[in-house]
């Protein structure tokens, strides 16, 4: 599978640098997918493999955080499966690089990576201050 991918070399913390990353996977999908839920289907760490129960959401709790931090700090993969409409996204992050893959609209892929990068230049990366409780993640921002 080819994916698009950037090196955020930053002080962000892992929190908000996952955070930031899926605030623009969603941002870009809503051009086609409009306003559809931001949904985590799988998220797959060397140890687990997340899913939600039938018929409800995945959250990021504490737990998975942590599970998801551990493997950050060791540079093994972390991979994510979303759904925004009819849009699906395979994402990974390992160490500080984070990778993307659409299935319908590939252009998304790289509108994602380039608007990353233009926030990185800038300095100062910015999430809407609903996203985080939109997408099941208990923190501020």
């Amino acid at each position: 599978m080819d994916m698009k991918s950037i090196k955020i070399d930053n002080d962000m913390d892992f929190k908000r640098r996952l955070l930031w990353c899926f605030f623009w996977a969603n941002r870009k999908a809503i051009r086609t997918e409009g306003c559809a839920p931001f949904l985590i289907e799988k998220i797959v760490t060397s140890e687990v493999t997340y899913a939600p129960e039938p018929g409800k959401k995945l959250r990021l709790t504490t737990d998975i955080l942590k599970n998801i931090e551990k493997d950050m700090e060791v540079e093994k993969i972390v991979k994510f499966k979303i759904g925004v409409g009819d849009e699906n996204f395979d994402i990974s992050f390992q160490t500080k690089v984070f990778s993307v893959s659409t299935k319908r609209n590939k252009e998304i892929e790289e509108e994602i990576i380039e608007s990353l990068n233009e926030e990185l230049k800038r300095g100062k990366p910015k999430i809407c201050p609903s996203f985080p409780q939109r997408i099941g993640i208990d923190i501020q921002i």
